[in-house]
C-alpha cells in the first residue's frame, strides 16, 4: 500500500523548513496536490509521515494490519530530547503493548472518579478568578487548567517550592517550542549544539537537567516513603508490576511522567480552547449545552458529565 502513496516532491529540507514556518499552509498546498493522502519527510531523522483525508483511506488505516504503516516510536523520534526513550509512545510492538497495560488501571474505575472531582474542584477555582465583563484569553485560561490537573493528578504534588520549581520548568520548556524558530531544534538535529548556557540548545539542555533532578529527588523520596493510600498517577505507576513481577525503573518513570506532562498539557489546553470558541462561535450550541448541564442540578456525581449526550458530542466533535 506504501508503495502507492504520492510522495511530496518538495526537497527534504525544504520541505523541513515550510513545515516549521507555516505547518498549515504546508498541509493545504500538499493537500492540493494530493487531496486523500500524501507522504512527507519532515522529522529530519529519515522518517516519514503519512496525512490522511480520505474516508476510504482512514477505513483502510483502522481495519489493515498495522505492520504495514510506520512504528509510532520511530515517528516520534523527533521528541526523544524532550521525552527521552522508554515513554509508551516511543515504544513499538510488545514493548508497547506491555508498557500500555502497566499504564491502563489508573485510568478505570473508581480512580476516574477521584480524577473527575479533583479536575472539577480545579476547573471551577481557574473559573473563579476570572473577573465579570473582562475579557481574558482562552487559551492562557485552559493553559492553567490543564497544568493544574496534571500536577495533582499525575504528579500528586500540590504546593510547595518543587511543585512551584516544576511547574515554571514545564511552562518554560513549553514555551521553548511553541515558535518556528525555537521549536526548529527538534527538527533539525544538526541545530542541537551544546554552546554553553547562553546557547539556546545548552540553556534547553540545563532545564531540561534542573526538571530532571526534581523528578527523580520526587520519585527516590516515594520509594523511601511508601504511602499506599495514595491515588496520584505516578504513585499507582510505581506500585505496577509487570508479568515478570519486575516495577518500572526510574528511568521508565520519567519518560513515561514527561511524556504525559508534555502530551497532556499543551494538546489538552488547545483542545478545551478550540472547544471554546466553536461552542460560542456556533449559533445555538453554548444554550443547548448550557440546558444539558443545568439538568443534573447543583449537587452531581462529576461521572454523571461524561454520560450527557450532547457534552459528548461536542467534546468528540472538538477532537475531531
Amino acid at each position: 500500500m506504501l508503495k502507492q502513496v504520492p510522495i511530496v516532491k518538495d526537497i527534504q529540507w525544504l520541505q523541513r523548513i515550510q513545515w516549521i514556518i507555516d505547518p498549515v499552509s504546508y498541509m493545504e498546498k500538499a493537500k492540493k496536490v494530493n487531496p486523500d493522502i500524501f507522504l512527507v519527510d519532515i522529522g529530519g531523522f529519515g522518517n516519514r509521515g503519512i496525512f490522511v483525508n480520505s474516508p476510504e483511506m482512514i477505513q483502510y488505516i483502522l481495519t489493515h494490519d498495522r505492520k504495514e504503516l510506520t512504528a509510532a516510536g520511530d515517528v516520534n523520534t523527533i521528541l526523544k530530547p524532550l521525552l527521552g526513550d522508554f515513554g509508551v509512545i516511543m515504544l513499538d510492538g510488545e514493548r508497547h503493548k506491555r508498557r500500555r497495560q502497566l499504564l491502563m488501571p489508573p485510568f478505570h474505575g473508581e480512580r476516574l472518579r477521584v480524577y473527575g472531582e479533583l479536575i472539577t474542584k480545579l476547573t471551577l477555582a481557574a473559573i473563579e478568578e476570572q473577573t465579570l465583563e473582562r475579557p481574558f484569553l482562552a487559551r492562557t485560561l485552559t493553559q492553567e487548567i490543564s497544568l493544574q490537573v496534571i500536577m495533582q493528578v499525575v504528579f500528586g504534588i500540590y504546593q510547595g517550592e518543587r511543585y512551584q520549581k516544576i511547574k515554571e520548568l514545564l511552562t518554560y520548556l513549553a514555551d521553548t517550542f511553541s515558535s518556528p524558530v525555537s521549536s526548529a531544534f527538534l527538527f533539525i538535529p544538526s541545530l542541537q549544539k551544546d554552546w554553553g548556557p547562553w546557547s539556546p540548545w545548552g540553556n534547553f539542555l540545563i532545564r531540561r537537567k534542573q526538571l530532571d533532578d526534581l523528578i527523580y529527588t520526587e520519585i527516590n523520596e516515594r520509594r523511601s516513603q511508601l504511602n499506599k493510600s495514595r491515588t496520584d498517577i505516578l504513585s499507582l505507576l510505581m506500585a505496577a508490576k509487570d508479568e515478570a513481577g519486575e516495577p518500572m525503573t526510574n528511568l521508565e518513570l520519567r519518560d513515561e511522567l514527561m511524556t504525559m506532562l508534555f502530551a497532556g498539557h499543551e494538546t489538552t489546553a488547545t483542545a478545551m480552547a478550540w472547544a471554546l470558541y466553536w461552542i460560542h462561535r456556533e449559533k445555538g450550541v453554548k444554550e443547548r449545552l448550557l440546558k444539558e448541564i443545568d439538568s443534573l442540578g447543583r449537587e452531581y456525581d462529576p461521572m454523571e458529565i461524561v454520560r450527557l449526550p450532547y457534552l459528548s458530542a461536542v467534546c468528540n466533535e472538538t477532537l475531531r
